[in-house]
Order: structure tokens, then C-alpha cells, then sequence
């Protein structure tokens, strides 16, 4: 009887320790279509609704009083400008007067269509920063700039930014 319980525990054991759990972490994108009444939309990341979207001319008002560190939710629409040429991991919308926002996303959770292009909803926090030369450079050079525009970068520069946890993109 001994030998039989000493057999079944060390069965136990060997069981036990084969089944191993392993954890793999996958990120998932929904990309889903929404129709609006008037338009409809590509959805990535958070599932969010064009409702109480601020334009980009009144969030310019909020960044305009924000110092440098300052954070506020916010829904905002906007005109792409540019994407990341290498991944669409950041883009840039135009904000009027020349200025642009500069928009990445949570947790590197999603990524925008590499020929994304046209109006915009985003959700998230805005946020006033100061961009290094470093980051300058290497921003310029996802975006496929010329070593010309990347050299002639030389002093830091006040930026505003978005980190959206949610995009609507315009079909």
C-alpha cells in the first residue's frame, strides 16, 4: 500500500510540473465600421462616438493656455497631416495657423492605417510637452524627411500632443 501512494504522488509530481503554464500576451486591434447618420467611420482602438468632439480650432484655445506638463481629457476632430511612415504608430493633425498636434496612442495598443488620411475623431488626454532635439530627429526621420530637414534640427521645441485611446477614422 505504501509503494502505491509513494507511485501516485510521484505521478502527481511529474504531471504537475509538465503542465506548465505559459502566458503569452497578444494585443488585439478591434478595427470596426460604425455608420453615423451622416458618415461613417473606421473605429480603432477604444470604441468611441463622434459626440460632444470638440474642433480643432477650439482645442488650440485649451492648448493655448496650458503650460508645459498640463494634461486634460478631451474628444477633438481634426485633418490628418501626416502618419508614421514606418508603422503608424503616431500622426500629426493640423490644428490651423500652422501649428499641428501630434497624436500617439495608448500603451502602443494600436496603430493607424499607414495611408490614413482625411477628417478624424480622437479621444484621450492632450497635453502640452517640450520635444528634445533627439526625438526631433527621430520623429523626422519615421516621417521620411531628408538627412537636409534632419540636420538642420537644432533646438527643442513646445509641443502639443494627444495620446488617443480611440480613433474614428472617416471612410
Amino acid at each position: 500500500m505504501k509503494k502505491i501512494i509513494v507511485l501516485v504522488l510521484s505521478l502527481m509530481v511529474c504531471v504537475a510540473c509538465k503542465n506548465e503554464a505559459k502566458e503569452t500576451e497578444e494585443v488585439k486591434v478591434d478595427v470596426v465600421e460604425e455608420t453615423a447618420p451622416e458618415m461613417a467611420y473606421i473605429s480603432i482602438g477604444k470604441s468611441i462616438t463622434d459626440d460632444d468632439a470638440i474642433s480643432t480650432r477650439r482645442m488650440l484655445d485649451h492648448y493655448s493656455a496650458m503650460k508645459v506638463g498640463d494634461t486634460v481629457n478631451a474628444k477633438m476632430t481634426g485633418k490628418i497631416t501626416e502618419v508614421c511612415a514606418k508603422k503608424g504608430c503616431w500622426m500629426t493633425l493640423d490644428m490651423g495657423n500652422g501649428e499641428t498636434a501630434r497624436v500617439t496612442f495608448k500603451d502602443y495598443g494600436f496603430f493607424m492605417p499607414l495611408d490614413a488620411s482625411g477628417e478624424v475623431v480622437i479621444n484621450g488626454k492632450a497635453f502640452v510637452s517640450e520635444t528634445s532635439i533627439e526625438d526631433l530627429k527621430h520623429y523626422a526621420e519615421d516621417a521620411g524627411k531628408s538627412e537636409a530637414e534632419i540636420t538642420a534640427i537644432t533646438v527643442p521645441q513646445k509641443t502639443y500632443g494627444f495620446e488617443a485611446d480611440g480613433v474614428l477614422l472617416k471612410k
